[in-house]
């Protein structure tokens, strides 16, 4: 079995890149992606660690978009190597807009009296800072008993300090990718939040259209159902088929990496054989 999806400190996860190595061997996973938010950073941390153990560990990031006004996020892969040089600056400039979206969230924060700075905030959380790293110093200053209380009262779309990020237009992000030598696949696809299936089949047509390469059919917040759906969608529109826990450490702490969430995730071999073996349509 192998994982996909997974997160380390170097984004919103708790574990070490080195840590998150350990727990795959420990979880008898045969290889493992990082996909961190906005950063290879994690990745890079772990992969000579990783090939000294001869383990497999494939180069991954998570990506922010923007698609019909909703946020959608997108899993870049580098199955064969890394990524291009002109990707990986174009990514250095989304961490900006990330660290902009948080000084108007600390000002926000300090509007509605909640007195927290953005150095105690990035203590925690470093040069890939997040709202997971915001819930923690509130739970810590005692705004908040609760990780998820932090996210319901301040953080979350419905929350009294939310602030909106840039995000990068889907089509963009998935142009980007391609052009960087990646593979684009839509992450946890039950998040575009649509109740009937024909709606949300049609998102995923369109973003196929605009470029998507795959879609993520396993993951810890997926049903039965839900994984029969998205391997329909996988057959009809042609996409490669993935799959992970989307494994965050002690912040989601009820799913576990390689297993998911009370072990309803176990994503095959055979989907790194297909990442493996992709090969891009040529439109002519």
């Amino acid at each position: 079995m192998i994982d996909l999806h997974s997160h380390t400190d170097a984004s919103d996860g708790t574990d070490t890149p080195r840590e998150l190595i350990d727990l795959a061997r420990h979880a008898g996973l045969t290889a493992l992606s990082i996909t961190d938010h906005d950063t290879f950073f994690g990745y890079e941390q772990a992969r000579e660690y990783a090939a000294a153990l001869a383990f497999e560990l494939i180069c991954g990031i998570e990506l922010s978009t923007k698609f019909h006004g909703k946020t959608v996020h997108v899993l870049a892969y580098f199955p064969h190597s890394g990524p291009s040089a002109a990707f990986e600056s174009w990514v250095r400039e989304q961490q900006e807009y990330r660290r902009d979206r948080n000084i108007r969230l600390i000002a926000r924060l300090n509007e509605v009296g909640v007195a927290i700075t953005l150095a105690e905030v990035e203590a925690i959380g470093r040069t890939m800072t997040g709202r997971p790293h915001f819930a923690r110093v509130l739970l810590e200053k005692g705004y908040v008993q609760t990780t998820q209380e932090a996210f319901d009262t301040f953080l979350s779309e419905e929350g009294r300090a939310f602030v909106q990020r840039e995000e990068v237009a889907l089509a963009d992000a998935l142009q980007r990718v391609g052009e960087g030598g990646g593979i684009s696949v839509m992450a946890h696809p039950i998040r575009l939040g649509k109740r009937k299936a024909e709606e949300e089949e049609a998102m995923v047509a369109e973003a196929v259209e605009l470029g998507m390469a795959g879609i993520e059919v396993i993951h810890s917040d997926h049903s039965p159902a839900d994984v029969a759906r998205y391997r329909g969608y996988a057959v009809k529109y042609g996409l490669l088929e993935t799959g992970g826990s989307d494994h965050h450490g002690g912040n989601k702490p009820d799913i576990m990496l390689g297993s998911g969430r009370r072990g309803n995730v176990a994503v095959p071999d055979e989907f790194l054989v297909g990442l493996r073996s992709y090969r891009p349509a040529v439109h002519r």
